[in-house]
C-alpha cells in the first residue's frame, strides 16, 4: 500500500519527503493499536476490490485517495468520522498539488461512505461498494470482521452494543439495494443479506 501511495502522490508532487511524510501520517492512524478492523489489512481489501473495476472509474485518482484517507480519522466515540477524513484529505491533497476538481470530488467520495446512498457520481457508488465488500464475502469471513468491529466497540457494553448493532444490521437490510452498481450486485447482494440477517439473528 506504500508503493500504491508514493507513486499516486507522486504524480502531483516531486517533493519526496512531503509525500513520505503523508504515507507516514496515514500509516500511524490506520495501525493504531485500537484498529482492528478499519486498519491497512481494510485498505488493502478495498483496493483489491477496486482493481477489478478499473476500466470502470472515470477518475481513478481520486477513488485512490478517498481509499487511502476515507477511514483516516476513525473513533468510536465520534459520528463523524466521515466528515472529519474528508476534510483532512482536503487539506492533503491540496498540499500536493492535487486539482481542486479532483480534490472535490475525492471530497464527496469519502462523505459517500456515510450512510452508503445512492450518489448521483457512479465512482462514488463504485467506492462505497468496494467499501461494504466484506459484508459479501463467506460466512467465515464475515465472521472475522464482525469480532474485529466488536472489539473495535470494546469500551462499550453488549446492553449497548448490540442496540446499535441491531440498527446498523437493519438499515442495511432495509436498503432496495445494499450494492449500488451491478458489478458488486451481482456477485455480493445476496450473501450480504445472508450475512447481515444471520448476525442480526444472533443478537
Amino acid at each position: 500500500m506504500e508503493t500504491v501511495f508514493t507513486e499516486l502522490a507522486g504524480r502531483y508532487c516531486g517533493d519526496s519527503e512531503r509525500v513520505a511524510a503523508l504515507w507516514e501520517e496515514i500509516r500511524s492512524h490506520y495501525g493504531q493499536p485500537s484498529r482492528l478492523y478499519h486498519n491497512l489489512a481494510h485498505l488493502e481489501h478495498v483496493y483489491t476490490q477496486l482493481l477489478d473495476i478499473q476500466p470502470l472509474c472515470a477518475d481513478w485518482d481520486s477513488l485512490m485517495f478517498a481509499l487511502y484517507y476515507h477511514d483516516v480519522i476513525y473513533e468510536v466515540q465520534r459520528s463523524d468520522n466521515e466528515a472529519q477524513s474528508a476534510e483532512l484529505a482536503q487539506e492533503r491533497l491540496t498540499s500536493l498539488g492535487f486539482p481542486a476538481e479532483k480534490t472535490a470530488r475525492c471530497y464527496a467520495h469519502i462523505l459517500a461512505t456515510y450512510g452508503h446512498s445512492l450518489s448521483s457520481d457512479p465512482d462514488s457508488n463504485l467506492f462505497t461498494d468496494a467499501d461494504l465488500s466484506i459484508l459479501g464475502q463467506g460466512w467465515d469471513s464475515y465472521q472475522t470482521y464482525l469480532k474485529q468491529i466488536r472489539q473495535e466497540y470494546a469500551i462499550y457494553p453488549d446492553a449497548l452494543y448490540q442496540p446499535g448493532r441491531k440498527k446498523v444490521l437493519s438499515h442495511f437490510l432495509q436498503m432496495d439495494r445494499i450494492y449500488k452498481t451491478q458489478f458488486f450486485y451481482d456477485r455480493l447482494e445476496a450473501q450480504a443479506r445472508e450475512n447481515l440477517a444471520r448476525e442480526l439473528a444472533s443478537l
